[in-house]
């Protein structure tokens, strides 16, 4: 999709659909809906207002209204895209919006749409100060890019509902407000790429996507985007120790793939400065191994590498936008299978770091390459770390499906991360991962043991397992296995994966450059 920005009056825009936003500025919980374009053309209001005051809009968030030829403006419709109340607009609520617009223009067979950028002075400043220009314009742009792609992929007789082309109109402003915009244009369209490429690879399925597969897409990434890549196999765990990573591997014809992507700032990395490890769980195809998981439901497992997947997507992010901040990712890529020559519970393993570790449920295999993981990027001058995994079903009865589960060591790591959210409009909800847990985790004949002693805290239990191999390094756990796939469509994304953790790690990133 042609995503571009246009200065110019929206009412004078030809265009198949325009598309504008309302929001909802009655005061108190009981009143009645008082609607409010986020445009100051009078041309556009007057063209909706008798449907806006006929109350049969409400102006909740992605309710939509569609007007044919409306009168004073030169679109051949006009959509209304509700953003909900006023007092809880948001940056993301303006993404959702802009999705939003992009939906309902794909089974109509609308090509092209332009969407009026909501104005300053459409209401009092004090609702619209917390939308800058270019982190509106951003989010536009990303909703956009994003509602665009479904994941039929594999469907022969596919059916052609792209949209070609989603232009924001904006009025004729100031220079450095241009400048904010087209600022917020070209972030948008690296980020939303980036989303976009980790979608596509938790979308593959796991006779297409295997470890080497993913080691290769990553290469081709890092090669058109100007960072280094490294993929090594099972001679380079045993030549590192990894022995937590190997008995993953072991029950699968498929070598595993230890990727290392490597982002340097072009002004060179200064003793002393931060280095951000990004370390992610890339288990193209999850059977459970010997410990095997149900039937119902399997088929989704494929998707058990999408935190490998966004952090491969945050690189290509971070390779597009610069930040001046060296950045080292580690991907570690394997299939749990249960093969003859698997490992099974009641094995003891020995990791990277030296430490033993007894394996009660092959099931728990995540934080068994993690654990690896997290060690060789400390060894690789790491100074920061932070990792991403579907790693636990107990986050989802934790959390639900509306929060990914953040654990951490450190205050400071995560209060920079939670900033960041603002922008990233994600959802995290940070759970405990104190010592007092760590009794959880110990074992009789190893160091620790891979699960909890009890099935209570799974979560937690699992993120304590991966604090073991931190030590004092400032560290965050993200367990996205309730966010990392969309069982339904919403009105701004399609079902299939989400892409969860790209936006969200760029944010971080980008708070520790200099």
């Amino acid at each position: 999709m042609n995503t571009k920005v246009l200065f110019q009056d929206a009412a004078a825009v030809q265009t198949p659909l325009l598309a504008v936003f309302a929001v909802d500025v009655a005061v108190g919980k009981d009143a009645d809906p008082m609607l409010a374009l986020l445009t100051t053309s009078d041309a556009i209001s007057e063209a909706a207002a008798s449907v806006l005051n006929s109350g049969e809009f409400k102006g909740g968030l992605c309710e939509t209204l569609l007007l044919h030829a409306p009168v004073g403006v030169k679109a051949e419709r006009l959509l209304v895209v509700g953003l909900g109340k006023v007092g809880k607009l948001s940056i993301h609520q303006i993404r959702k919006g802009a999705g939003t617009a992009v939906r309902f223009c794909k089974p109509r067979g609308l090509r092209d749409l332009t969407i009026a950028f909501p104005e300053d002075h459409a209401l009092s400043d004090e609702h619209l100060e917390a939308l800058p220009c270019d982190l509106t314009t951003r989010a536009m742009v990303e909703g956009a890019e994003l509602a665009e792609l479904d994941w039929d992929t594999y469907k022969s007789d596919r059916k052609d509902k792209s949209v070609a082309s989603c232009t924001i109109v904006s009025k004729d402003v100031e220079k450095t407000t241009k400048a904010e915009i087209q600022k917020g244009l070209d972030d948008g369209l690296v980020i939303a790429a980036a989303q976009n490429f980790t979608r596509g690879l938790v979308n593959e399925p796991g006779n297409v996507l295997t470890p080497t597969e993913l080691g290769k897409r990553a290469a081709a990434m890092c090669a058109e985007s100007g960072l280094t890549c490294e993929v090594f196999s099972t001679e380079k765990l045993h030549e590192l120790g990894m022995g937590a990573f190997w008995a993953v591997s072991q029950g699968s014809p498929e070598p595993p793939a230890l990727i290392v992507m490597t982002y340097e700032p072009a002004s060179g990395h200064v003793d002393g400065a931060p280095v951000l490890g990004l370390v992610g769980k890339g288990i193209t195809f999850d059977t459970g191994g010997i410990s095997i998981k149900p039937a119902d439901g399997m088929e989704k497992m494929k998707y058990d590498m999408a935190g490998a997947g966004a952090m491969i997507g945050a690189m290509k992010a971070i390779a597009g936008l610069k930040p001046k901040v060296k950045v080292i990712s580690v991907i570690c890529s394997a299939e749990n299978m249960p093969d003859g020559k698997a490992f099974k519970p009641g094995d003891v393993v020995t990791a990277m770091s030296g430490k033993t570790i007894e394996i009660v449920n092959t099931d728990a295999e995540g934080r068994l390459v993690l654990a690896d993981g997290l060690h060789y990027a400390k060894t690789l001058g790491c100074t920061h770390l932070i990792n991403a995994a579907t790693l636990t079903g107990a986050v989802a009865v934790a959390l639900g499906k509306l929060n990914v589960g953040l654990f951490s060591n450190s205050d400071d790591a995560t209060e920079l991360f939670m900033a960041g959210l603002k922008a990233s409009g994600e959802k995290y909800w940070r759970l405990p991962c104190t010592d007092d847990y760590k009794d959880q985790i110990k074992s009789a004949i190893a160091d620790i043991q891979n699960t909890g002693i009890t099935r209570y805290g799974g979560s937690i239990t699992a993120a304590m397992f991966l604090k073991e191999f931190v030590g004092d390094t400032p560290w965050i756990h993200l367990d996205i296995a309730a966010c990392a796939w969309l069982d339904e469509v919403q009105p701004w994304i399609a079902k299939g994966p989400s892409g969860i953790g790209v936006r969200s790690l760029v944010e971080w990133v980008k708070g520790y450059a200099s």
